[in-house]
């Protein structure tokens, strides 16, 4: 008789939100197949644990289906987990899950913790109905458009995003969403987690121009029927731009000052949007 594939949540940070039931699963199991084992090494060490590891990312996971299937086929069971929350959610292991329902063999998720559903109850935004959409593309203007496509999704968003990129994706999300809410959890469940809720042009005042970092988790208010900004996308940087060209009497200077706040952008980053749509001359 074939073993069981459990999925296994682990924690997004905070090693005490491991289940019993899923430090006895861990325990229990033959094989651990992980996004990195230097990070499932601590947890298990923290559970007092010493069990075998194979590394499931996304660059080996199809190489390492065999290895996993075979440990399952001789009966044994093995667990799927990955660096924090639960498995297949942006993370690797469908590939895994897929190649054993195929084989025959049992598949259990044995359920606990989970950014997007961390996000979202922290939010205090709709969550009878949400759509996630993992990460946003990671060039700016395919991300733009991808935000473009999801302009007019009434279910609350949830995202997540690189360090990295997060100020630029905020910025994006100021010129496409305009003023609607967002909250941004950062680091959750760990020792600096973060948890901001305003504009996505209040957020980049809040987070500074500095570097940020930790892991990020984005839920976004859904469109109500009317832009709170009053427009959106190109349509709202051309009359945001017009407005301030118009308030600073010529000034471009100090019309693209001006129109950069409002935007929530930097100034190199507009003037590039402004001439890619013949609203400026370089």
């Amino acid at each position: 008789m074939a073993g069981t594939l459990h999925i296994v949540a682990t924690p997004l940070g905070n090693l005490d939100d491991l289940s019993p039931r899923a430090r006895e699963t861990l325990a229990a199991s033959a094989l651990i197949a992980c996004e990195d084992t230097r990070r499932t090494a601590k947890l298990l060490a923290h559970c007092g644990l010493d069990r075998p590891m194979v590394a499931i990312h996304k660059f080996s996971e199809r190489d390492r289906l065999d290895t996993v299937l075979d440990v399952l086929a001789r009966g044994d069971d093995v667990a799927l987990v990955s660096d924090g929350g639960t498995p297949g959610v942006s993370d690797p292991g469908a590939l895994l899950v897929a190649a054993a329902h195929d084989a025959g063999i049992r598949v259990s998720p044995v359920p606990g913790p989970s950014a997007v559903a961390a996000i979202l109850s922290a939010s205090g935004l709709p969550g009878d109905r949400f759509v996630f959409e993992g990460f946003l593309p990671p060039r700016p203007g395919e991300r733009r458009q991808r935000l473009r496509e999801l302009a007019g999704e009434s279910r609350t968003i949830v995202l997540f995003e690189a360090p990295h990129r997060a100020l630029s994706s905020l910025a994006d999300m100021a010129e496409v969403w305009g003023a609607r809410t967002i909250v941004l959890g950062r680091e959750l469940s760990k020792m600096f987690e973060t948890i901001l809720r305003g504009t996505a042009a209040e957020l980049l005042v809040r987070l500074g121009e500095g570097e940020v970092k930790g892991e990020i988790a984005i839920a976004v208010a859904g469109y109500d029927g009317s832009s709170p900004s009053g427009l959106a996308g190109d349509d709202r940087l051309k009359a945001v731009w017009e407005e301030a060209q118009a308030a600073s009497g010529g000034d471009t200077r100090v019309a693209l000052k001006a129109a950069a706040k409002t935007l929530g952008i930097k100034k190199p980053e507009l003037w590039r949007r402004l001439a890619e749509r013949g609203l400026v001359r370089d």
